[in-house]
């Protein structure tokens, strides 16, 4: 069973290489719902593919459970009301982060180590660290279950403005309220260096920077250089193929 999750878990890696992604309008060779959730849902051993409704059953724990383990979560009650998982799926999903998690908190070289399984044909070590960053809310080096379950929220049941919001954060790397040309530069090396070299078509060493200028035409609307929340959201609401991609994160779990 554990090897067959495995092959499945790598295969499903090779599918994201032709998956579209919406702020670079990077478009798929053959569109795939299914590839672009598990980017998120693969974090956690309870939402992998090949889950069974009996894994999922006993992955329900009671909260006085959550009490045996070195870090306990905020009250169910109060992150059912920040979120919008049920108190059931934000149980399931506690189970899988204390299992891959024991502690309770993830730091970046864990964060890290299981990200890059899923893309083991390129190097996600940047990427992860942006992704890292972007889940660190507090900004202190480490990712609690209630830092992961409300972006997890954001990105998989929040609104159109809720996900561009969260995407825009992810892509301002200094958090100064705008996009620059190098901050998007750096995104897309990331994400060539993650899809590595043999994806199909064969990616051209020029293609990030014909994607970052690509950005640039579309979203810097005043041509000042940058782009800001305001210019970003409104972009983004007329693109159709955006709006398309971001709904495929809706009612995932």
């Amino acid at each position: 069973m554990k090897s067959t999750s495995q092959d499945q878990s790598l295969s499903d890696s090779r599918e994201l290489d032709r998956s579209y992604d919406p702020l670079t309008g990077n478009p798929p060779s053959r569109p795939s719902k299914k590839t672009i959730k598990q980017r998120f849902l693969k974090l956690l051993p309870c939402c992998r593919s090949g889950s069974s409704s009996s894994v999922n059953q006993r992955s329900i724990i009671d909260e006085s459970e959550l009490a045996t383990v070195w870090y306990r979560p905020e009250g169910l009650d109060r992150l059912v009301q920040q979120t919008n998982f049920s108190k059931k799926e934000l149980q399931v999903l506690y189970r899988g982060f204390k299992n891959e998690c024991p502690s309770g908190l993830v730091n970046e070289e864990t964060f890290k180590s299981i990200y890059s399984q899923f893309f083991p044909q390129g190097d996600s070590g940047m990427y992860a660290h942006f992704l890292f960053e972007a889940f660190d809310t507090h900004n202190n080096g480490s990712i609690s279950f209630e830092d992961f379950v409300t972006s997890l929220s954001i990105i998989l049941r929040g609104s159109i403005t809720d996900k561009l919001n969260w995407a825009f954060n992810m892509y301002d790397l200094n958090k100064d309220g705008c996009i620059s040309r190098e901050e998007m530069t750096d995104i897309m090396h990331s994400i060539y260096d993650m899809m590595g070299k043999y994806t199909y078509p064969c990616m051209k060493e020029s293609a990030p920077k014909e994607h970052v200028d690509s950005f640039f035409q579309k979203m810097d609307k005043n041509k000042d250089g940058v782009v800001t929340i305001e210019e970003f959201l409104e972009m983004c609401q007329k693109d159709e193929n955006i709006m398309q991609s971001m709904q495929l994160f809706d009612n995932v779990i």
